[in-house]
């Protein structure tokens, strides 16, 4: 079995790396890697608020 990060855990670690806008962006991209669990882990509105501003945090910090 191969480790690798939870759901939520990649789904920060993409939205942190300014590649991303939204958390739909980001749930589009856990469900090509095989976190088929995505949708659900991603469905509330705290966590999608945080992911969008994590994202518009590190676009921002790509273009300086």
């Amino acid at each position: 079995m191969v480790d690798r990060p939870t759901t939520l855990e990649r789904a920060f670690e993409l939205a942190r790396s300014g590649e991303f806008g939204t958390a739909r962006e980001i749930g589009d991209r856990l469900r090509s890697e095989g976190y088929w669990d995505a949708t659900m882990q991603l469905d509330g509105p705290a966590l999608r608020s945080q992911l969008k501003k994590l994202c518009a945090q590190a676009r921002s910090e790509k273009a300086e």
